[in-house]
Formats: structure tokens, C-alpha cells, sequence
């Protein structure tokens, strides 16, 4: 066996950095037009749940002199479940607002703070937290949708295939409501916690994602990854659930197996690719254009906005 010199390692190590850099890389911001952040009304830090002095905070967009309810949608930040926060998702929900919706970005209990199932049962409050509120912000309370990228993507999805499940549903507030969502497009999203590539990746000691998200790998707490699983929970009351991620991603956000099972049932699915773009493709300027026009499209087809 050849002992490896310090210049071989230093390679090997700067090719592990280059590969991490091209699977999480830095996004450049998306610049909105002045004119468009301008004729929206914004309703910054609104509390949409407690938990004894911990508040979650959400951030709440709606196009000016439109005074009729309007469909909301849920964007929710991505972060690996462990990082992150709502403000790389304000530019999204602003442009989707100034599409006729309102829309809201949202704060949720990392696993650094919370184990699952707390993200989820946030972000459940959220949605029931906009029902509780329709009258006040215009919202039309039959018509709400989600979208997220990355954890938010799963966290989307889950939230979109697990109406009715009580074990995530929590104690965030307005517990006589629906946590129900109308549409989803779940962007750069891990669907199935179940594969042999989760258990493997669960499987490493200093993996950031499932282990600190769920409390264990796959093999020890199979009940907890199953739980977790928007695929896990499909059935034929789920909404119209879309996959989209950008074309250089792991092809496991491809969600193949789950959209076989969707359409199994019947329920509307399909897969965008984004062209030559990364997992965190919402900072370039031309996937955002096209994230865009298509979640415009596709919930003003299915929230049906009200005339």
C-alpha cells in the first residue's frame, strides 16, 4: 500500500470541499423590481404560535387595493432541518404576491432546538393559523397551498400528504381547524425517508441532516422515518403535489417512486426540471423566472382565486 503524501491529501481534500461546494453552494441574490415590492402591503413578524415564551413568527405578503380574499401559499425555508431561516424565501412569496395571492413565509423549530416532529407541526400551525386569520388579511380559507425548497421542500411535501394525522399536528393553536392544504410544489425535496440511500446516509455519526432532524438513524427508529415520509402517508384525499429541482440535483429529488404512487391514486403530480441548475437554485436569476411563472400557474389552477 503507498503511503499518501501531504500534497495527495490536500488534493483529496480540496476535491471534497469542491464537491460540497457544488451541492450546497451560495445563491446570489434575486434582485424584485421596485415597482413590485411596492404594490404589495407587508405584515412582518405576525406570532402564529406559542409554545410557553418561544414564538414563531411568520412574514405576511398581499397585492394593495385587492379587496376581495385571495388563495395563500405557504413558503417554507430550507436549511438542511438544522439552519436556516424564512427570509431566503421572502423574495418568492413577494413575486407569488404580486400574482394575486397571498403569501407567507414562515419560521420553524430547527432540530437544534426541536426534534421531529416539531418543524412539521409548525408548520401545520401555520396553515391553520392563516384560517384562524382569513377575515383579517383577506384570505380565502379554502384555498391555501405550500411550496418549500429543500427541507422546506419535504416539509411541504409531508405537510401536503399527512392531512388528518394526528401525531403532527401539535399544539401550536387553532386545534379546531384544518391543517389541510389545496396544492404543492415541493422544490429540491427528499420524499421517501425510507430508501437504502437514507439508510445509509442516517448511518453516519457526523451526517448534519437526519440523525439530529429524526433522533437516530433509519435502523433504530424505523417508525419515526416512516412517520416522516410524505410518501408514507398517500392517499387518495392528498392534493395535486408537484416535484421540482433543479437539473444538476441528486436525482432522488426526482421523486419517482412517489409519483408513481400518486398517480396510482389518480392525483395530479409531474416533475419540473430546472435547467442546468443546482439544489439551491432560487438564488439564480433564470430559475427563478421559471419557479416562478410555473407556481403561478399551477396554484392559480388549483386554489381557484376568487373573482
Amino acid at each position: 500500500m503507498k503511503t499518501p503524501t501531504i500534497f495527495g491529501f490536500l488534493c483529496a481534500l480540496c476535491g471534497l470541499a469542491s464537491s460540497f461546494a457544488q451541492e450546497t453552494p451560495k445563491p446570489a441574490p434575486t434582485k424584485l423590481p421596485e415597482s413590485l415590492i411596492a404594490s404589495l402591503e407587508a405584515h412582518p413578524d405576525l406570532t402564529y404560535a406559542s409554545y410557553g415564551e418561544r414564538e414563531l413568527k411568520l412574514d405576511l405578503f398581499r397585492p394593495k387595493e385587492r379587496g376581495e380574499p385571495l388563495p395563500a401559499i405557504v413558503c417554507i425555508h430550507g436549511g438542511g432541518w438544522f439552519q436556516g431561516d424564512r427570509s431566503s424565501m421572502t423574495n418568492l412569496a413577494q413575486a407569488l404576491a404580486a400574482r394575486g395571492f397571498v403569501a407567507v413565509t414562515i419560521s420553524y423549530r430547527l432540530s437544534g432546538e426541536a426534534k421531529f416532529p416539531a418543524a412539521i407541526q409548525d408548520c401545520k400551525a401555520a396553515v391553520r393559523w392563516l384560517r384562524a386569520n382569513a377575515a383579517d388579511y383577506g384570505i380565502d380559507p379554502a384555498h391555501i397551498a405550500v411550496t418549500g425548497l429543500s427541507a422546506g421542500g419535504h416539509l411541504a411535501a409531508l405537510l401536503a400528504t399527512s392531512g388528518g394525522v394526528s401525531k403532527l399536528e401539535g399544539e401550536g393553536g387553532n386545534a379546531d381547524l384544518s391543517s389541510a392544504v389545496q396544492a404543492c410544489v415541493a422544490m429540491g425535496a427528499q420524499s421517501d425517508l425510507e430508501t437504502e440511500r437514507i439508510r445509509t446516509l442516517s448511518a453516519a455519526p457526523n451526517n448534519p441532516h437526519y440523525r439530529p432532524f429524526l433522533g437516530g438513524p433509519l435502523d433504530e427508529i424505523p417508525e419515526t422515518y416512516a412517520l416522516a415520509s410524505p410518501r408514507h402517508h398517500l392517499d387518495k384525499s392528498d392534493p395535486p403535489l408537484v416535484f421540482m429541482a433543479g437539473e444538476l440535483d441528486d436525482p432522488s429529488t426526482h421523486a419517482d417512486e412517489t409519483r408513481a404512487d400518486l398517480e396510482k391514486l389518480g392525483i395530479e403530480t409531474g416533475f419540473v426540471a430546472i435547467p442546468q441548475a443546482p439544489h439551491a437554485f432560487l438564488g439564480r436569476q433564470a430559475s427563478f423566472d421559471i419557479c416562478l411563472d410555473y407556481c403561478a400557474t399551477f396554484f392559480a389552477k388549483h386554489l381557484k382565486p376568487i373573482k
